[in-house]
């Protein structure tokens, strides 16, 4: 809303107070009429010092505009005698500004100007502020650009009234030249019959009055033809000045503002937060782009006609409307071929025979009646070279496309309350798929798709030739099994964060800075779990990326496709972005309350790990995200052996996986565990973790069919301090003789019986014992023997407990 708009919906008060600054040094008439001229020179008022001598020149160049301006409105009202004391305000406006300002003192108007318009808006900025709204930003009122760009149109929409108003005067002197033609033809005509008479007295003398008639008349004519000339001429200037603003506005909107909302729709498939809604205020922009160059266009044509009606031709030959008429319907032609674009994008990692939506839609669908006939829509899916192609082409080869989708044909509808013309595809399905020939290192994730949408519209019932219209998906990777996932969303992750506006489809770079790494893991991190990555989970991240956690600062290395997805991690056999999508996975899916509320450190490598709880109380303990297993979160905790003396160790729990925590949540699962006390540095583990425990209530001890319900409990075989120990021959230790941080199993199984059997353990007792701790025992056997014993021994702890 421009400025002057807002400050007629100020309180009664404030608006007295806006209208007692205006005054006969500059009539709030002026700055009523000539709102949108005066707002869209905003900058130029406020690059002029009314105090510097040398700005002068420039002011009354400003000044000279403003004058041309008052007095070109002033002219488009003549005709209308319900403004005839508008018209007179501002031709005394125009007057004034030429006697007092225009050669003697331009600043001193420009100040006035400056004034009045830094205390309107002032006002304005205060008035909204107290009822909670929001004010565009301005700086020395410099207009935002949603604001430049409504200007522009209320600009544009007077500027075509204007020449209908012109294009109405020229009519109306058209039509009063022929009336002139036929009365001077009827007195040639009425001449040339007295001339063919008896020359009587009374001949003669009706003959000298016909020719002063007729003499008269041509005159009166060659200055209608003349009169007519300026008309047409000035016409088709201010035509054509419309034409190059029209053609601005319409790259501004198209190339920026639209070009931008398709980036900011692609960063919204990496998680970044879009607003939909800027869809509306896209499309308000291009109905007015449509209806004000519908008019024109209707306006030159009639031009055209008036001009076959009485072919006068212009000096020089040259006739400007053909060129402009062509010059108006290519606008119109690239503005609804423009907009025709894709509202809901279908997925971008696709699974065959799976299936899928996407919506199309044209903004200017409404304004040019493109509904009247309604279009069908029809889908394909094609391969980066077929896009390639495409682009430069702007056509496909018939029947070309890369794979088979099932409902892929739809008719586009509207509707009035949205004022939407489009289709809705909620069914499709995409049933085969022709790749291209790998080469080297590629896979089938590497492979980018698009899905093209056709159409063929015709525009204002029919008038102009049918409009052949197509555009393309966002890139899409199809897979065939889930274990293709997540490679396949690196390929997407990469394409959406990397691709640049104008690329050749779909080339990224091989290599990208780390900033805008780290600012897509943030963000797509958020997006799945609600809270994004600290500095220090980035530093690690990067560390782990680069192969090289020793280095301190990352910012101006350059991290390469192959290490984002395709190189293994040192010694693991999956790579940085697989890793990190399973721990982004597991966190969304069951951590992402503790997650959001700190209560999970996650991105901390094992030797960090040790140092961080080394010095801390025996039961500290904080949960990482393994190294080694995808997916898996790893319990860390500080155990003293009061038995011993200065016996403190880290110990690190077998990764818990999905699979575990489908089966007993993380909260349940450290609740189980009494030897976990306190959650690094020192909050208690019931504060930290209290609110996520499962309610014992919602367990029963029977069902309705008479069974009894068993409870799931965590259990750490062997460990010492729990009450479960206290089978026969359990060892009370289980780090006796072994080197560094000892892991503990988790395994999922471990939750679901209360006493695991060997099998499901990583660890063994057995192994870690000496003879001295069973003498009466004979261990003269070979550890095949000694694996089978262990196995029978837990068989029967089964069997009997």
């Amino acid at each position: 809303m421009s400025l002057w708009n807002r400050a007629q919906q100020l309180p009664p008060d404030d608006l007295r107070r806006v209208q007692g600054i205006y005054g006969e040094q500059f009539p709030i008439e002026v700055r009523h009429y000539l709102a949108g001229w005066i707002e869209d020179k905003m900058q130029q008022w406020n690059e002029i010092d009314p105090d510097n001598p040398s700005h002068s020149q420039y002011a009354q160049s400003l000044v000279s505009q403003l004058i041309q301006e008052i007095e070109n409105k002033a002219l488009s009202y003549a005709n209308n005698e319900d403004l005839f004391l508008v018209r007179m305000r501002l031709d005394e406006a125009a007057t004034s500004f030429k006697t007092r300002y225009l050669n003697s003192n331009p600043l001193g108007l420009v100040g006035i100007i400056r004034q009045c318009l830094n205390t309107e808006h002032n006002l304005v900025q205060q008035n909204e502020n107290m009822l909670g709204g929001s004010v565009p930003h301005a700086t020395n009122m410099v207009v935002e650009p949603c604001a430049e760009i409504e200007q522009e149109l209320r600009i544009l929409h007077e500027r075509t009234r204007e020449t209908a108003n012109e294009l109405r005067h020229l009519e109306q002197e058209q039509e009063s030249f022929a009336l002139q033609y036929h009365d001077c033809a009827k007195i040639n005509a009425h001449l040339s019959h007295i001339q063919s008479q008896e020359r009587t007295q009374q001949n003669r003398e009706m003959e000298q009055s016909l020719r002063r008639r007729k003499e008269l008349g041509e005159q009166q004519l060659a200055q209608k033809v003349s009169g007519l000339l300026q008309l047409r001429m000035a016409l088709a200037d201010k035509h054509k000045g419309t034409i190059d603003r029209l053609n601005s506005l319409q790259q501004r909107i198209l190339d920026e503002e639209l070009i931008n909302w398709k980036r900011d729709q692609q960063m919204h498939g990496n998680g970044k937060p879009f607003n939909q809604n800027n869809w509306d205020q896209i499309q308000e922009w291009c109905e007015a782009l449509a209806e004000i160059i519908w008019l024109n266009r209707h306006q030159i044509k009639e031009c055209e006609r008036h001009q076959t009606k009485i072919p006068i031709a212009p000096p020089g030959g040259v006739d400007m409307l053909p060129t402009l008429n062509s010059h108006i319907t290519r606008l119109l032609s690239s503005l609804v071929t423009s907009t025709f674009i894709i509202e809901k994008q279908p997925p971008q990692v696709m699974k065959t025979n799976t299936r899928f939506t996407a919506t199309v839609r044209l903004l200017v669908g409404g304004k040019l009646n493109v509904n009247m006939t309604p279009p069908q829509v029809r889908v394909s899916i094609i391969s980066e070279a077929q896009a390639n192609a495409l682009l430069k082409n702007d056509q496909m080869n018939k029947g070309e496309q890369s794979g088979e989708i099932l409902n892929n044909t739809g008719t586009m509808e509207y509707n009035q309350g949205t004022r939407q013309l489009s289709v809705s595809f909620r069914n499709m399905q995409l049933r085969k798929i022709k790749r291209a020939e790998k080469k080297g290192t590629e896979s089938v994730m590497d492979e980018k798709f698009s899905l093209l949408f056709q159409s063929q519209f015709s525009v204002g019932g029919g008038e102009l030739a049918p409009l052949q219209v197509w555009t393309l998906s966002l890139p899409v990777v199809v897979i065939v099994h889930g274990n293709q996932e997540p490679h396949a969303w690196a390929t997407v992750s990469w394409d959406n964060a990397f691709a640049e506006q104008g690329r050749i489809p779909f080339t990224v770079p091989e290599k990208v800075p780390w900033p805008q790494i780290a600012d897509m893991l943030d963000t797509k991190f958020k997006a799945a779990t609600g809270r994004g990555l600290t500095e220090d989970n980035l530093k690690f991240l990067a560390g782990k990326a680069f192969r090289n956690p020793q280095v301190q600062d990352f910012t101006n290395m350059m991290l390469s496709w192959s290490q984002f997805c395709k190189e293994p991690l040192s010694e693991r056999n999956f790579a940085f972005w697989e890793w990190f999508f399973a721990v982004m996975k597991v966190t969304r899916g069951h951590l992402r309350p503790q997650w959001n509320d700190g209560s999970i450190m996650g991105f901390v490598g094992r030797r960090q790990a040790e140092e961080m709880l080394k010095n801390s109380k025996s039961g500290t303990f904080l949960l990482r995200f393994s190294d080694s297993e995808l997916g898996g979160v790893t319990i860390a905790w500080m155990y003293e052996d009061t038995t011993k003396a200065c016996q403190r160790d880290v110990f690190m729990l077998q990764p818990f996986t999905s699979k575990a925590f489908a089966i007993r949540p993380l909260a349940d699962v450290i609740a189980d565990l009494n030897y976990l006390l306190y959650l690094y540095p020192n909050v208690p583990k019931d504060q930290a973790f209290g609110k996520y425990y499962t309610p014992q209530g919602e367990q029963q001890p029977t069902t309705n069919n008479g069974y009894v319900k068993p409870q799931l409990k965590t259990h750490v075989p062997g460990w010492s301090g729990d009450p479960m120990d206290s089978y026969p021959n359990t060892p009370q230790t289980i780090y006796g003789g072994m080197g560094g941080p000892p892991s503990v199993s988790s395994n999922p199984s471990d939750c679901v019986s209360t006493v695991p059997t060997y099998n499901e353990c990583e660890y063994d007792p057995w192994r870690t014992c000496s003879e001295a701790d069973f003498p009466d025992m004979n261990f003269d056997f070979s550890s095949d023997q000694l694996h089978e014993a262990s196995v029978k021994f837990w068989k029967y702890v089964h069997r009997h407990l």
